[in-house]
């Protein structure tokens, strides 16, 4: 009698699995029925007033049970879209889009809110919610924009890796007092911002357009404030260039007339010097 019952018990199951996985499948291949609904408009013929009125015929979904409804989320494969995204700003539906999950997309958008930043497309790989595979479909896709050194604000500077506050502060008034940087390397004129630092960020960060340092036309109390010239140099050169035609005004002549050290005239060389 108890194997009996057994095998009644095991074949009861394995029916009711069946019989739950063809419901399943029938309810997310469509057969749900109503599944669509025929929708007849009419409208008037233009043209002589004794013609038949036009009608057109549109298909439209129509609702479905909520059950019906949780039973096809649940089961019907999810569809993901690819498209170019900055793991910093994209939006929780814009994640979901991509594939992620609702948790997954909410767990990032924590992280986030709290002050976390990713400042390279490895470090996306990092976060616990994305897996291995998911962050190989997604890596040709992230876009992290480069900070631009000429227009980042502090706070900006302040989410590269190694820079904090004192830095970010430093980083902006150096800009300043070079009317822009050159190049990147510049980073490093900064006290204490040494080669281990830079290395950290150098391909995190850009210098893009800036109108170039002045030194043609800037008076003797600004060009003493560049952090390359002193006040003897800025005073040389201000009596140099009024007592030399523009065509003379170049940093070899300068360099020639012992204006310039040659330290000096090779900082300047990378510069970007504006035209008079």
């Amino acid at each position: 009698m108890g194997a009996v019952a057994l095998a009644f018990l095991v074949t009861g199951y394995q029916t009711a699995l069946f019989v739950h996985r063809a419901a399943t499948l029938s309810i997310v291949a469509g057969q749900d029925r109503p599944d669509t609904v025929y929708v007849i408009e009419r409208f008037p013929q233009a043209g002589p007033p004794d013609t038949l009125p036009r009608r057109t015929v549109t298909l439209r979904q129509a609702p479905h049970r909520a059950e019906a409804t949780a039973v096809r989320r649940q089961y019907t494969p999810r569809r993901y879209e690819s498209f170019r995204f900055n793991p910093n700003t994209v939006t929780v539906e814009d994640m979901m889009r991509l594939g992620l999950s609702r948790k997954q997309a909410e767990s990032i958008e924590r992280y986030r809110s709290k002050g976390g930043r990713y400042a390279r497309k490895e470090d996306f790989a990092k976060s616990y919610v994305v897996s291995d595979s998911l962050y190989a479909r997604l890596a040709p896709y992230i876009d992290i924009p480069l900070v631009d050194l000429n227009q980042a604000d502090s706070a900006a500077f302040e989410a590269l890796p190694g820079i904090g506050p004192w830095f970010a502060a430093r980083m902006v008034a150096y800009r300043k007092e070079l009317k822009g940087y050159s190049y990147k390397e510049q980073l490093m004129d900064i006290w204490h911002f040494d080669e281990e630092k830079y290395r950290g960020l150098e391909d995190l960060v850009t210098v893009g357009p800036c109108p170039g340092y002045p030194l043609w036309t800037l008076p003797e109390d600004s060009l003493r404030l560049h952090p390359y010239l002193d006040r003897h140099t800025a005073h040389a050169i201000v009596l140099y260039r009024e007592s030399t035609p523009p065509q003379e005004h170049t940093l070899q002549a300068l360099l020639s007339a012992r204006i310039l050290e040659e330290g000096q005239a090779a900082k300047l060389a990378r510069c970007r010097i504006a035209a008079e």
